[in-house]
Order: C-alpha cells, then structure tokens, then sequence
C-alpha cells in the first residue's frame, strides 16, 4: 500500500463515523430516542453514497488526466456527466406530463440512458479513430465537448419548455446535485455501477503509464490505443453516469482531487488512481457533512457547495500553470 493510499483511508475511516452523527441535530447514541434508525436508514446510506460517488468521480478524474496528459482534463470532457442530466432533466419535464412521479427508478434510469447514449456515441467514434494517439485524442477531446454543447443546449430548452414553474424548480435543483433524501435504493443502484466502472479503469493503469512516455514509445512498448480509449469510455462513463443518475451534477472533484493527492505520489497513473478515489470519496464526504451543519434555512446544494470551493481553485491553478509558462 502506498502512502497517499494509507493516508487517504485512514482520513477517511475518521471521517465516516463523525458524518454519522453531523447534521442540524448531532446525534448522542445515548440520547436521541430511535438513534439506531435514524443511523441506518437515514444517515448511513447518505454517507456511503458520498463515498460511493467520490470515488468514482476522483478516479476518473486521475484517469482523464493521465490519458490527456492535461492536469486541467476533468471527466467532463467526455460530456457523459451532462448526457447522464439531459436524461435526468428528460424523466423529470415526461414525468409530470406522463403522470409518474419523479421519486421512482424513472430519474436514474434516465440519467444512466443518457450516459449510455453518450458511451455509444464515443465509442462509434473510437472504433472509427485512427490509431494515432495523438490524433485519437484530439478527435476524442473534440467529441466530448460536441457532445458536451449539445446536452447542455438540450437541458436548457428543457428548462425553457417547462410545463410549469413546479418543474422548473424541480429541474434546476436536481441540477444543482445533492444527496439530500438519498437513500439505500440510491447506494444499490450506484454502487455495482462505479465499482464495475472503476473495475475498467484500473485495467487501463499500465497503459496510462506507457502512455506518459509519449505515444511512439507507448505504442512500441504494447500499449493499444483503441483498447486503452475503449476502456476509458466504458470506465469514466460508468463512474460518472451511476452518480449523476442518483444525485445530480457534482463538478470540480475529478479536477480538484488528482492535485492533492499528486504531490504525494511518484506522479505516474497508475499510483495516482487509488488514492485519488480514496480522496474522491474523502472530500464528497466531508463537504457533504458540511452542508448539513450549515445553519441555513435550506440546506446548500452539494454541487453548489464544491462548486464554489472548485472554482477558486481551478482559477489558482490556471494562474499557477501560467507562471510555469512564462
């Protein structure tokens, strides 16, 4: 076990059971009536699904970075995360026209067809790209963010189209993402989803590595393009889809997280993937336990919440890459 791994499973075996007792009422076992219940179907399902989604948003930020070799590249890129939205938003604006309500399988389900659609439109174009890393990237980033544009275009006529105000609140706060009300049906949807994704991605680790040694020496040293852009489709589609579908969009930890566990590390891939899973479900989380405690009148959004600590970040970090530049 490495030690950014150790550290990271250590902070975060403290930080669960202190997540267990956060909220608007810190729980006292030998206190609060019913606190065993209030534990398992309220408290405990929240905090695994926060880690659940961390981990595989962190790991498939490492992997994004490692195969753009970018460390601006964020999971994003592959437009999967709003894909997985435009399906969400779809099933909410249907929902109230079709009459089902928004609480059923109808939310994720949709949101896991629109990351699907995403993969599929990915993959077409991977089998078609020629095996040229550096050309197969390109096209692909160039893919992603069409795909990206499309789906966000989409949500917003959505939201334009609204049957009615009702929905548009519902929509834009899904949107926003968040784990209030998250339950055990949440944690058994997501859990075999990012586990399988994450399954995928540390298959690609040994030719994340080759792949830092640039594309000609990847190549001779047995690296497949085709085979590593396959599996990095399959893997950041499925960590990513499984957690828009049951808590919405939560941007920034893909990026944020592979930089606070690099420095910690020899830099290579595929040191970089665990940890950075580890710290994924680390900083969802502990910012999650934040928002609970947050003496608002309605409880901030989660994707609100990292959004306004990832941007300053993302921010110091273009700053800092443009001194290296100078």
């Amino acid at each position: 076990m490495s030690r950014a791994t150790a550290i990271f499973a250590a902070l975060l075996a403290l930080a669960l059971p202190l997540s267990l007792l956060a909220g608007r009422v810190w729980l006292n076992p030998a206190e609060v009536p019913n606190t065993a219940l209030i534990l398992t179907e309220l408290r405990l399902p929240r905090a695994l699904l926060a880690i659940i989604i961390g981990a595989g948003l962190g790991m498939a930020g490492a992997a994004m970075q490692g195969y753009l070799r970018n460390p601006l590249a964020d999971p994003g890129l592959f437009g999967i995360a709003p894909s997985a939205a435009l399906g969400a938003v779809a099933a909410l604006w249907l929902g109230r026209e079709a009459g089902f309500a928004a609480g059923t399988w109808a939310v994720p389900l949709f949101a896991l067809a629109g990351a699907g659609g995403a993969m599929a439109v990915l993959a077409l174009i991977a089998g078609r790209t020629p095996p040229g890393l550096g050309r197969g990237i390109a096209l692909f980033t160039l893919a992603g963010l069409m795909i990206s544009s499309l789906a966000g275009a989409l949500t917003a006529l959505a939201i334009s189209l609204a049957p009615n105000a009702f929905v548009m609140s519902e929509i834009v706060l899904w949107l926003n993402g968040a784990l209030t009300d998250r339950g055990w049906r949440e944690v058994w949807l997501a859990a075999p989803l990012v586990a399988l994704g994450g399954a995928l991605l540390w298959q690609a680790r040994d030719a994340l590595d080759g792949l830092t040694l640039g594309g000609e020496v990847a190549r001779s040293l047995g690296v497949d393009p085709r085979r590593l852009l396959w599996l990095l489709v399959a893997g950041v589609g499925l960590t990513v889809g499984a957690g828009v579908a049951v808590a919405g969009i939560i941007g920034f930890v893909g990026l944020v997280v592979p930089h606070l566990v690099r420095p910690l590390t020899d830099e290579r891939p595929s040191q970089l993937l665990l940890p950075s899973a580890l710290a994924g479900a680390l900083l969802v989380l502990v910012a999650d336990s934040v928002v609970r405690v947050l003496p608002l009148v309605v409880e901030l959004r989660l994707g609100i919440a990292l959004s306004l600590v990832g941007a300053p970040f993302f921010l110091w970090l273009l700053l800092r890459l443009r001194r290296g530049w100078a």
